[in-house]
């Protein structure tokens, strides 16, 4: 076979990241603080950018919040919103979505206020950025996604770390939190007898005792004479040594030893962390009950930064003799300027789009509490919206939603699914987990449910689940099985 050079055509598709989309799914997946501090760092190096201090809300966003989501089809929620995208399968419209020559793009005002960039390629800002302690929030909610799998027990979690005080104490009650998220008291308590196992110890305390009590559980030095010296801290207070020797069965020497141990203890959790845990999160989108029925979902004005196009100057500038470099600097600050508008715009409205869908698929839980809580994935809402499931991802990561059981980010509201054995709509794995813990604290001493017991119940309630399922909810929810349990309640019926 003779080996000789020619020429060949090929023809192939590819999807090619362009400066434009890399910015746009950059923006989609920051927060709202990041946000303003991006805008902000495009405003300083963009002079055809402006802020727009005192102009109103985009027209579009506000009527679409206005409409009830119950009422609203999910293509129409957010008006001529298009989709973000992301490398391989998913498009964000494509260039031809956008106007290059910013034709009317100053009349789409975004309002910024201060901050900076996270993606500012100077030095000392990405210093800053790197140096910046978490606050004592995020410490908590980094422990409550690793330690806690449940979706609905994220919730209550969520909701426990929100109650705590400048001290690392609950200042809220159980109650008001268990009938905020409408579940038992007895879940609350559960959650945050877990919770209370997070660094830093004496976290979620509800008082000074109970404080030093979980610190010295961590420690393992709550033995009987300490629980009862914890106990009557006022007579520690006033220095009764031989009413507190009595009380502890103790010696001077061990009671010595005791105080000190106690003066060691932090009485204040939460001081590492210079108070941080009242910093609130503002959320990006706000949900409310409508009159009559359905909710209404709409964007937190305070989160979306208001710049515009200065088109004045634009033409004043590129009217003057300008040499080559100079207009097409200017032409392409100018195209970068309109991209941004546009960027800003989209990003909203997906956001928006995406919650209106979330709120549809969870309107259970927001009427009726946690035990209520579907299944749900991202490719659902996906689906629904017509969008792809990283678009989803990006949306859902670091967006807060205020409901009326709480602010919560977007997603927690998705978990995983356990299938009907009537063929029906599959149960959600945090209300399959809320069912196997009512039926257990409901049990008779005398009549103790065997895994394969609860089984046969659930599948009497239309939930098909295996034993070995059912063994590893009960085994995460910290309850025994059903042999210790028989053997505790019985010896508790004889004490």
């Amino acid at each position: 076979m003779a080996l000789s050079p020619r020429l060949d055509l090929r023809q192939s598709q590819s999807l090619v990241m362009t400066p434009q989309l890399q910015q746009a799914i950059k923006l989609l997946q920051l927060s709202n603080q990041e946000l303003v501090a991006y805008v902000e760092s495009e405003l300083e190096q963009n002079p055809l950018l402006e802020r727009d201090e005192g102009a109103a809300a985009p027209d579009t966003a506000a009527e679409t919040a206005a409409e009830p989501v119950a009422e609203t089809p999910a293509a129409e929620a957010t008006g001529e919103t298009a989709e973000i995208a992301a490398a391989g399968e998913e498009a964000w419209g494509g260039e031809g979505e956008f106007d290059d020559d910013g034709e009317r793009m100053d009349q789409t005002p975004w309002r910024a206020t201060g901050g900076r960039s996270d993606f500012d390629s100077d030095d000392r800002q990405m210093a800053e950025t790197l140096s910046r302690e978490k606050s004592l929030r995020e410490h908590l909610t980094e422990q409550l996604n690793v330690d806690i799998d449940g979706a609905a027990d994220r919730v209550i979690g969520l909701q426990l770390i929100d109650t705590l005080d400048e001290r690392g104490y609950l200042s809220g009650s159980i109650e008001d939190v268990a009938e905020l998220l409408g579940c038992p008291v007895a879940r609350v308590e559960a959650v945050l007898a877990r919770l209370q196992r997070f660094d830093p110890p004496g976290i979620f305390a509800r008082d000074l005792a109970e404080c030093l009590a979980l610190q010295l559980i961590e420690r393992d030095r709550l033995d009987p004479a300490m629980r009862t010296l914890i106990a009557n801290l006022p007579l520690l207070a006033k220095r009764d040594v031989a009413g507190l020797k009595r009380l502890c069965g103790v010696d001077d020497e061990d009671l010595a030893e005791m105080v000190a141990e106690i003066k060691a203890l932090n009485p204040r959790p939460a001081s590492a962390f210079d108070h941080e845990i009242a910093q609130p999160i503002t959320p990006d989108i706000l949900m409310r009950p409508q009159q009559g029925g359905g909710w209404i979902v709409e964007l937190n004005a305070e989160t979306l930064p208001r710049v515009l196009v200065n088109q004045r100057y634009y033409a004043k500038v590129n009217r003057d003799s300008l040499s080559k470099t100079d207009r097409e600097y200017l032409t392409e600050r100018f195209q970068a300027a309109n991209w941004l508008i546009k960027s800003l715009h989209q990003r909203a409205t997906t956001i928006l789009r995406v919650a209106s869908e979330i709120v549809r698929q969870q309107e259970a839980f927001f009427r009726h509490g946690v035990s209520h809580l579907r299944p749900l994935i991202l490719r659902d809402i996906a689906e629904a919206i017509e969008m792809h499931e990283s678009t989803v991802s990006r949306v859902t990561t670091n967006k807060y939603m205020a409901t009326p059981r709480g602010l919560y980010e977007l997603k927690y509201f998705f978990t995983s699914s356990i299938a009907s054995s009537a063929g029906g709509e599959a149960h959600s794995a945090e209300a399959v987990r809320f069912r196997i813990k009512a039926l257990i604290d409901a049990e008779a001493p005398q009549e103790i449910l065997s895994d394969d017991r609860i089984v046969e119940i659930l599948k009497g309630q239309g939930v098909d689940i295996a034993r070995r399922t059912v063994a590893k909810y009960r085994e995460a929810m910290r309850i025994p099985s059903s042999v210790q349990r028989k053997r505790e309640k019985s010896l508790l019926s004889k004490v």
